[in-house]
């Protein structure tokens, strides 16, 4: 819910968002299995890479979601609120380290 929105911006992808995720559990598995099996450190960080960019896809998708649902077609009164919202999560998804 989107502060008072009857549905989230996302609802009408959740389906495809829920199998990305899954799919994304099933890499990080596959990670902690390389681990296990003591595989070489650069094809376990090339599937961390390959783990990050999936998320930050996701991720990117949701502010999109948020931005065209919540605060273009959101209402009025609550835009400056939900861009200052949006932001924010931009500079936390952008910080890493």
């Amino acid at each position: 819910m989107c502060y008072g929105v009857a549905m989230v911006g996302y609802a009408a992808e959740k389906d495809e968002l829920l199998k990305r995720l899954s799919r994304l559990e099933g890499q990080v598995r596959g990670v902690s299995r390389m681990v296990e099996e003591e595989r070489y450190c650069i094809d376990v960080l090339t599937q961390i890479a390959a783990v990050q960019a999936a998320l930050d896809k996701v991720a990117l998708g949701l502010l999109d979601d948020h931005a065209r649902h919540c605060v273009i077609d959101g209402p009025d009164e609550l835009k400056d609120e939900r861009t200052g919202e949006l932001m924010a999560a931009v500079g936390r998804l952008t910080r890493r380290g």
